[in-house]
């Protein structure tokens, strides 16, 4: 393992579950105090792809969390990695938990009609992305080297 301190560890912070669950209060706060109107009429179709989009956010976090506990590597963003995983939904996202997490948030917005959900998603992606990934891209590439730099070319951070 090379001398790069990044190589040790993403983060010592524990912040993408901090980070949703403040968003979740956040969004949930500001629809009871500041209360927007929710856009457009509450059609059955827009239902179904508001709420399919937080079902895809669920069962994109338990099937990333199911990989990397297959890899035998950490889930805990503060945690140090082990092995490099490539499979799964990390074959095309390289932050499929943040990315399930954001989907839900969306969700929750069709589900409880609460328009600041939606901007809680996108604070969160913002948040997430400085606060998390850029570390866990820095420790990835100080850890596993030109695999991950290879893995990188191949993935894509979002979507």
């Amino acid at each position: 393992m090379p001398d790069d301190p990044a190589a040790e560890r993403a983060n010592a912070f524990p912040w993408p579950p901090l980070l949703f669950i403040g968003a979740v209060a956040a969004a949930y706060a500001l629809g009871a105090f500041a209360p927007i109107a929710w856009p457009g009429t509450d059609d059955g179709p827009a239902r179904v792809i508001g709420l399919g989009l937080g079902i895809a956010g669920i069962a994109l976090v338990v099937w990333a969390t199911w990989t990397l506990r297959r890899h035998d590597t950490t889930v805990m963003p503060h945690g140090v990695s082990t092995t490099l995983a490539t499979s799964g939904p990390y074959r095309r996202f390289r932050n499929p938990i943040y990315l399930g997490e954001a989907m839900l948030l969306l969700g929750a917005a069709e589900a409880t009609k609460n328009v600041w959900f939606v901007a809680a998603a996108f604070v969160f992606a913002i948040l997430i992305t400085q606060l998390q990934i850029l570390p866990e891209e820095r420790h990835l590439e100080a850890r596993f080297g030109d695999a991950y730099v290879r893995y990188k070319a191949a993935s894509r951070r979002w979507i």
